[in-house]
């Protein structure tokens, strides 16, 4: 259950690099053949890039896209590579994950506490939705990582073969 949720939140972020391509031709065609810009348009960038990375992250995580360092992992046994993986997701992505909470948990609840919005007056005015990302992304990684976890666990166990 905990894949298939991931599974369901990356492909729907697929979507959004898509949009991000799109709103950033229409952003440069408004301003270089039009003369003419939208703030707004242009904030709406960082906002679907913060998206995309949110809801990418632990897709990226489940599909093994991050990036490592395989010099001595490739050549590992599964068993091995398994307690290597947990022994990462927990001494080094939940810790990670909670100090990504614990140090921007103040700094969200400001903004949503003020409804913060762009400095910009026709700026977007969900800069509070935005700054949660931050958070989501945390506990998007951390469920992501349990999975991972629990996974590694069970090839620990089972010893699967070679």
């Amino acid at each position: 259950m905990l894949d298939a949720v991931t599974e369901r939140l990356g492909r729907s972020a697929a979507w959004l690099g898509l949009l991000l391509v799109a709103v950033t031709a229409l952003v440069v065609l408004l301003r270089y053949a039009f003369q003419t810009g939208s703030i707004a348009l242009q904030e709406s960038l960082l906002y679907i890039n913060a998206l995309l990375i949110t809801l990418g992250g632990a897709y990226t995580l489940k599909h093994d896209g991050h990036v490592r360092v395989d010099i001595f992992y490739s050549r590992m046994t599964r068993r091995n590579r398994a307690l290597v993986d947990l022994g990462g997701t927990l001494f080094l992505l939940f810790p990670v994950c909670g100090f990504i909470l614990w140090t921007s948990w103040d700094y969200v609840a400001l903004a949503w506490r003020i409804r913060e919005r762009s400095a910009e007056t026709s700026g977007l005015p969900f800069v509070y939705l935005l700054k949660t990302t931050i958070l989501l992304l945390a506990v998007f990684l951390a469920w992501q990582g349990l999975a991972e976890a629990l996974k590694a666990i069970a090839r620990v166990r089972d010893g699967e073969p070679e």
